[in-house]
């Protein structure tokens, strides 16, 4: 597997920057979903965000809490995840992190997840809910494995916080471009751009940007001053309204804006 980082440098290095692209694991059923993920990867996404389906999804917008209600409804459990990565990663070298709340994993055991996440050839996490300071038991597991972790940093966030997320996080910083929940907008929240920026004088060398981006276009802007964009909602729209070859054609068009020059 490649990595996540030597990826987005890739791309960088190409004159654009990374598509990141989120679907949820076991919507609309375990098969479509790892399809869809295969299609992402083959249409032109540079790294594959796959969500954990988790029944209390605060920070999710509709189109996906619906969806994560879908795949926990039709009997989605943990370890169809790491069956649907080892799969995925089989059969594309895209890396894929698992975007996870914290709770699971925890009940999961810390260790046993790094594990099977590593044997099934994921690249690492996302864990929206969890703070590095609070982070000590993944943190070891993910030193011990080699996985990435990225962590999140907010407009709010202090110039204290960005540091420890940009210390701590490998792979990439994930920027939150606005302060609510997920979903496409006709606007990326120009906060996004501020936030960057902070988090460059702040030392980080790889950041990406998600929350609200649904257009080429706006990956295209997004790529002006950041390292990759993350496109979730949209994504997850096109593979229920019209499964895997509407998700194929979305990335494709997405994977437009993703190079500049």
């Amino acid at each position: 597997m490649r990595s996540v980082e030597s990826v987005i440098a890739a791309r960088k290095a190409a004159g654009g920057g990374a598509l990141v692209g989120y679907l949820p694991a076991g919507f609309p059923d375990l098969r479509t979903s790892i399809e869809a993920a295969v299609a992402l990867a083959e249409n032109g996404v540079d790294v594959i965000e796959l969500g954990l389906p988790y029944s209390d999804p605060v920070m999710d917008g509709p189109v996906i809490q619906a969806a994560t209600l879908t795949a926990l409804t039709a009997g989605f459990r943990i370890h169809h995840a790491f069956e649907a990565v080892a799969e995925i990663t089989s059969r594309v070298d895209t890396p894929v992190l698992l975007m996870t709340y914290w709770n699971p994993v925890l009940q999961f055991g810390v260790d046993r997840f790094a594990d099977e996440l590593l044997a099934a050839g994921g690249s690492g996490l996302i864990t929206p809910d969890l703070i590095p300071d609070e982070a000590h038991d993944w943190l070891a597991a993910s030193e011990r494995t080699g996985l990435d972790r990225v962590f999140l940093a907010a407009p709010s966030s202090t110039d204290a916080r960005l540091s420890q997320a940009i210390e701590k996080s490998r792979g990439f910083v994930y920027a939150v471009s606005t302060m609510g929940i997920t979903g496409a907008r006709s606007d990326v929240d120009t906060a996004a751009k501020a936030l960057v920026a902070r988090l460059r004088t702040a030392g980080a060398t790889s950041a990406c940007v998600g929350l609200g981006i649904s257009s080429a276009d706006q990956v295209r802007e997004v790529l002006q001053y950041a390292d990759g964009a993350i496109v979730g909602s949209a994504l997850v729209k096109a593979l229920a309204d019209g499964g895997v070859t509407a998700v194929a054609s979305a990335a494709s068009e997405l994977a437009t804006g993703s190079t500049l020059s």
